[in-house]
This record gives structure tokens, sequence and C-alpha cells, in this order.
């Protein structure tokens, strides 16, 4: 006991009875949901059964990794062009900018959908601005489908892409591309020989978050998919608030977990992840 003491830091003390409530909170409601996906209706895992035997299922899970990927591909190639201009410009732009950026974070996600779904409506601003200057003859369908679903999580996204890229350029020392433009390197060998391997935990970190967060998505497929492009997210609810099928809706959450947790452990293959989430290198 005194040996235990004599490493166990006093701080300890003081944490330790937060830290198993937030265990509890947490871990609790997680057990709960892996116990119900093989206990109900009965046990087993007929539940994760359903996945080799349902066509819409398997559907489900593939229109919702699609539309992630793509989501995820376009959101953090845009947010590293802001970021980077943002880093790269005067810093009362620079200013403005991060304005702008955290000022998006403050509006509600559904007056944003639904900003969108008048936008980009058969009656909305869009379509009668292009009709009305000749450039279309039949309103273009931007909404109730896929290409709608994208617009509205790109254009969510894009911030939470831009700020672990920022604080990664903003940790690089410049004279490094100075020193590498002195040795005869053009503006183009920099960026993709020094500058883009140096920002690699950025890019790395804000492709886990944009992909993470981009699973389970709701409001945004909801109402800007109209019904015709179901997420698992949506499909959780329908199953637990319409049909009470609550260990379907416990299997698939149990496969997004499970799904970012092998994606996390994939990645610590080839990278610390201290580094991604900003850690020491070492």
């Amino acid at each position: 006991m005194h040996a235990l003491r004599k490493h166990l830091h006093p701080g300890w003390l003081i944490i330790a009875p937060l830290l198993v409530l937030v265990l509890a909170l947490y871990l609790g409601p997680i057990l709960n949901i892996l116990w119900l996906s093989i206990t109900d209706p009965e046990p087993g895992f007929g539940n994760y059964a359903k996945l080799g035997e349902s066509d819409a299922l398997v559907r489900i899970i593939w229109t919702t990794v699609r539309i992630c990927i793509i989501t995820t591909i376009f959101s953090v190639t845009l947010g590293y062009s802001i970021a980077y201009a943002m880093v790269h410009c005067h810093q009362r732009q620079k200013n403005y900018m991060l304005t702008l950026l955290l000022v998006s974070f403050w509006i509600s996600i559904l007056v944003r959908t639904f900003s969108w779904l008048m936008l980009l409506g058969r009656k909305g601003l869009v379509n009668v601005a292009l009709e009305d200057i000749g450039l279309i003859v039949e309103p273009i369908a931007f909404m109730r489908n896929e290409l709608g679903v994208l617009i509205g999580m790109i254009h969510y996204m894009i911030p939470y892409a831009v700020l672990p890229l920022l604080v990664s350029m903003q940790a690089i020392d410049h004279r490094v591309m100075d020193a590498s433009r002195n040795l005869g390197a053009t503006g183009s060998q920099t960026f993709w020989r020094i500058y883009l391997p140096l920002t690699t935990p950025g890019l790395v970190a804000s492709t886990l978050l944009v992909f993470i967060l981009s699973l389970g998505f709701y409001v945004t497929p909801a109402v800007l998919g109209g019904g015709k492009v179901l997420m698992v997210a949506e499909y959780i609810s329908v199953q637990l608030l319409v049909t009470l099928k609550w260990g379907t809706a416990a299997m698939l959450a149990a496969l997004m977990l499970f799904g970012v947790l092998a994606m996390l452990w994939i990645m610590s293959r080839f990278m610390k992840l201290s580094t991604v989430f900003g850690g020491a290198a070492r």
C-alpha cells in the first residue's frame, strides 16, 4: 500500500470519483447496446445474421459508407484549401475568416438544412434564377436525392475539417519552406515534398473527424433526401420509434462503433495516433 501511494500522484485521488462517473455514464450505455444486440428479441447472433439475409440492410450500410466517403473527400479537400489560405493571408484577413468559420458552428444544423431546401428546391432561389436567365428549361433536381444530401453534409462538415488542418499548418516552421526554395525547389516541389508531408497528422485527424461525424448524420439525409436516401442513423430511428425492433437498432449501432474502432486501429498501424490528436510525436 505504501509503494502504491509512493508511485500514485495525489491528484488521482481528486479526479478518481469523476473518472469513475464518466466511465459509468459512457460505458454503461455502450455495454447496454451491445447486450441488446445479442439478446433482443432472443439470445444469440440473429440480429447480426440479418446482414447476410437482408439486402435492404446491406444497401443502407453501403449507402451510408459511400456518402460518408464522398463527404470526407470533398470536405477535407475544401477544408485544406481554406486552412492553407488562412495560414498564408494577412492577420486581419485571417481573423475575419476565422470569425466566419466559428459563426458557422453557432447555426443550428436544422436551420442550415432548411436553408439549403429553400435555396435548391424546385422553386428555390437557384432554380428560379437559372430559369429566369434562360440557362435551364426545367428545374434541376438538387433535392430528394444523394446530391442534395451530399451538398448539405459537405457544407456542414467543412468547418470541422478546417480546424485540425489549421492547427497543424500553424505549427509548421516556415523557415523549412524558405530553405527548400533557397535550395532550388519550385513552389510545387516544396508543397508536395515538404509542406504536405508535414501536415499529414492534421490531414489524418481531419479525415477521421469528418468521417466519424458523418456516420451519425440524421437530420440532413432525412430532410434533403426526402425519404429516398436512407442512412444508418435514420434507419436506427425507424427501428426504435416505429417498428420497435430494438435488437436490430442496437446491432447497427454496434456495427458503427466497431467500424470506428477498427478504423482507428488500422490507422494506428501506420502512424501514432497521439500525433494525430495533438500529442507529442515521441
